[in-house]
């Protein structure tokens, strides 16, 4: 029987933007749910995008679903940010 190795790092354990992402890469679970749930892509195309196996991409799908009180917090984060570089930006974006 094989044994599976996941390759999710938690938040916790993570030096990347602070949030789980996959094992020696840089892309975050956040950004994974994003291109395929939010965009719509395939999984097994970003997975070759990123270079990942596509059961990779599912096992950062199912992290992202087992843990929605780490992704709230990631998204309020993320939100902040957005709002203060938006405030310090001397260029206003249109809508």
């Amino acid at each position: 029987m094989a044994v599976t190795k996941y390759r999710i790092v938690s938040a916790d354990e993570s030096t990347i933007h602070d949030e789980a992402h996959i094992e020696e890469s840089r892309i975050t679970v956040r950004q994974l749910h994003d291109l395929v749930e939010e965009a719509g892509n395939r999984p097994d195309h970003i997975a070759d995008r990123y270079g990942l196996d596509v059961g990779e991409v599912y096992e950062a799908l199912a992290y992202y679903h087992r843990n929605p009180e780490e992704m709230e917090q990631i998204e309020a984060r993320h939100s902040r940010a957005a709002t203060e570089a938006a405030q310090q930006s001397s260029v206003t974006p249109r809508e």
